[in-house]
């Protein structure tokens, strides 16, 4: 996966949510394995609504993206 193109879509045009994404990226991103790293890229083929909601806890992320959406909750400020 090119790290570079996983950038450019964590950019999403709201503030804190770009800061939540490119801190995953940056913080767990290179140690995940490879399910966790599927898992956020599919996250970000999500439209935004979707993606906030998740993330804020508004709605339970499908099975597949729990362990990626409770990392990018941890993750410190990108």
């Amino acid at each position: 996966m090119d790290k570079s193109r996983l950038r450019w879509q964590c950019r999403r045009g709201m503030k804190e949510l770009d800061h939540l994404l490119v801190g995953y990226l940056d913080n767990f991103f290179d140690d995940a394995d490879d399910d966790e790293k599927e898992a956020f890229q599919s996250l970000l083929e999500l439209p935004d609504p979707e993606v906030i909601a998740y993330l804020l806890g508004k709605e339970e992320p499908t099975e597949d993206m729990a362990g990626v959406v409770g990392r990018i909750r941890s993750a410190p400020p990108g």
